[in-house]
């Protein structure tokens, strides 16, 4: 914030040095970056220093901002300026122009006051003094007055030509798709439909808190004055600016926010200003839509808090002085300090904001340092310890993590992108290969295992946890944490199983073993990314699915071989842990294993045989696990061997064959009856 000291010098009492001003500042978070003597044509000079403005000190872009940190950090008397509007018999403004707001929600006010019969010429030698001195230059007594106002208080104005407004309307819109405009320093636009304008009847002549155009600017032929002061929406302004490429004093300003309270107070100081300079006859009352006036923000502090945070013994009419002086209006109420927050300080929201604030005027340097630090240890949260078990199952299967960008290209999201949802972008150049944010994981993992096969990588194994993202068509915003695996498939068959058996042991070590027992994978139809694909279940609810990747997205992706693929969400996995152990005595007497083959038709899956298995309820089943799936002579065309093993246990005493075998046979006789098997000799 380029400032000039005289010009600062008008709102504290007694006036300050430039040295004082520098070291004052400086030790409250303004530190100069940089001082020099500003000559003025008529032999007289000025000191311009340059502050330093954090981003979320938006009120101290003004000499009344830095003025009053100045008395604050000093003892000094704040001295604000008091704007008295002209009265005259004057039309009302109604009857001279009109405005009309279609965006409230990137403008939540505009305000328009008219001066007629102005006469536009140059500056005072004072007023082009202050500007000289803060960097400007002068340009005519009305603009000038516009950019006294912002470097006084803070708050952007924009002054336009009342004549060059098509039906003396102002319209607050977004612009049309491409609408073209001319900037006040002559650069042409294609404007998107994004960006707020401030129109006439017919087209924009300014982009709200950007930059005038140049068909409506102030000239020496003009005598009628239509006055803007509004509030705009910063993050929209931010936006457009850097689309655009253009950049203003006024957007430097709304980008880190204004004092809603700032429009009407700047409106009145500017229009009096102009009278003053440049004659006219101010219209009665003001052209205002929007919001009403927003009420101060009520905060609380905690005296002991505040002590120990900062590590000092500060007294509450300490405490209660140093915020004080900051125009915060305190009050000690018991054991806190509460406080109402002015509309300017938009950096006030929190406790901690205030304790900061105590810590700037104490001094910073002040505030002592010890040579120890006290740390207290936590318990490892639960979503952490779960990460690291999960991340160390799946590296024990041979898995490795990636760690992959958010953006991938429209063309890859878009075929991962779930039904019913559609495609998170951004409008950035840097971004202009890559705009979306993915909507799944997986299409991250296949580009990385493309960069693998370039590589001469083979038997490659990758999860990663990350985010997905996606719109939904109500508009609401999803992002979702997800695991996602991806393995080599040069046996399909194979490769889907062990990756089954991968995601069992993770849920198992997770969870614990029984909770290996609420994970169901059930067979899905195949769509536009899964060849073949199962959906996973966990306690009932379905969390993701898994498969072979479908033919036409290895051709898209460019691999060479063929990969298996799961996706499931995050938070169930986690939500298991901790693991319920359990223990149990080893068995003391033998166990008896069958092994059965049966040929079924190819749409059975083992979950269905193992339904049917389980369904005879044999007394002595111990456990059942599938072996392997056989297709090919002398198996028929159209159907398959399924073969599993049966582990049978009496715990009272040693098995015998002919206790088994019954249980076998009623197996048999439930797979033939149930899924027309036939029993494999």
């Amino acid at each position: 914030m380029k400032t000039s000291l005289a010009w600062l010098n008008q709102y504290v009492d007694p006036p300050a040095t430039a040295e004082e001003a520098i070291e004052a500042l400086s030790s409250v978070g303004f530190p100069d970056d940089g001082t020099e003597l500003v000559p003025h044509s008529d032999g007289s000079s000025d000191t311009r220093i340059d502050f330093e403005v954090t981003s979320n000190r938006g009120d101290c872009l003004s000499h009344v901002g830095l003025a009053r940190e100045l008395a604050a950090a000093t003892g000094r008397q704040l001295r604000q300026p008091k704007p008295q509007l002209p009265q005259a018999d004057a039309p009302a403004v109604g009857s001279l122009a009109s405005v009309e707001n279609q965006a409230p929600d990137l403008c939540p006010v505009y305000s328009a006051r008219v001066i007629t019969g102005v006469k536009v010429g140059p500056s005072p030698a004072w007023l082009v003094h202050r500007l000289e001195a803060a960097g400007l230059r002068s340009i005519n007594n009305i603009v000038d007055i516009t950019n006294f106002v912002l470097l006084e208080l803070g708050q952007p104005l924009h002054a336009f030509d009342l004549s060059r407004l098509s039906g003396r309307r102002i319209v607050v819109r977004r612009a049309a798709a491409g609408e073209p405009f001319t900037a006040i320093d002559g650069s042409k636009h294609k404007l998107t439909a994004e960006m707020l304008v401030i129109a006439d009847d017919q087209k924009p002549q300014a982009i709200a808190g950007v930059m005038g155009g140049l068909e409506s600017e102030v000239s020496e032929g003009t005598t009628d004055v239509l006055l803007e002061s509004a509030r705009f929406a910063p993050l929209s302004i931010r936006k457009t600016s850097r689309t655009l490429k253009l950049s203003s004093d006024s957007s430097y300003r709304y980008e880190r926010g204004v004092d809603p309270l700032g429009v009407e107070a700047a409106s009145q100081r500017a229009a009096a200003l102009i009278v003053e300079l440049a004659g006219g006859t101010l219209a009665q009352g003001v052209l205002r839509v929007g919001e009403d006036e927003p009420q101060p923000a009520a905060l609380t502090m905690r005296i002991a808090r505040c002590n120990a945070l900062l590590g000092l013994d500060l007294s509450p009419q300490r405490q209660l002085g140093y915020l004080e002086q900051l125009g915060l209006t305190p009050v000690i109420d018991g054991e806190v300090i509460r406080v109402t927050a002015p509309t300017f300080r938009l950096d006030l929201k929190r406790e901690v904001d205030l304790i900061e604030e105590v810590a700037r005027h104490f001094g910073l340097d002040a505030v002592p340092v010890h040579e120890k630090i006290s740390i207290v240890t936590q318990r490892r949260q639960s979503a952490v310890a779960a990460g690291q078990v999960i991340a160390r199952a799946l590296i024990a299967h041979g898995y490795h993590q990636t760690i992959t960008p958010s953006f991938i290209g429209r063309k890859q999201a878009q075929a991962f992108c779930p039904a019913g949802e559609s495609l998170l972008q951004v409008e950035e150049d840097r971004r202009a290969t890559d705009p979306c944010l993915r909507p799944s994981v997986l299409p991250s993992l296949l580009e990385c295992r493309k960069l693998n096969q370039d590589r001469g990588n083979r038997d490659v194994k990758l999860f990663e946890i990350a985010d997905s993202f996606g719109r939904a068509s109500s508009g609401a915003v999803r992002e979702t944490p997800v695991l996602a695996m991806l393995a080599d498939a040069e046996d399909p068959s194979s490769s889907v199983r062990s990756m089954r058996g991968a995601l069992e042991e993770l849920v198992g070590a997770v969870g614990g073993p029984a909770s290996i027992d609420s994970l169901r994978i059930v067979p899905a139809a195949a769509d536009a990314c899964f060849a073949t694909a199962a959906s996973i279940q966990l306690g009932g609810k379905t969390i993701g699915q898994m498969g072979l990747l479908a033919p036409p997205q290895q051709k898209a992706f460019g691999l060479q071989t063929a990969v298996a693929l799961l996706e499931v969400a995050y938070p169930p996995l986690v939500a298991l842990y901790p693991p319920a152990r359990g223990s149990v005595d080893l068995p003391r007497f033998p166990a008896i294993e069958r092994d059965l083959s049966v040929v079924v038709a190819e749409g059975i899956t083992w979950a269905n045989i193992e339904v049917q298995v389980r369904s005879t309820r044999p007394a002595l089943l111990e456990s059942l696990r599938f072996l392997t799936t056989y297709r090919g002579k002398p198996i028929e065309k159209g159907r398959k061997s399924v073969s599993f093993r049966m582990v049978f246990r009496d715990a009272s005493g040693t098995l015998r064959h002919e206790q088994v075998d019954p249980q076998v046979e009623a197996v048999v006789q439930a797979l033939k009856q149930a899924l027309n098997a036939e029993q494999r000799v």
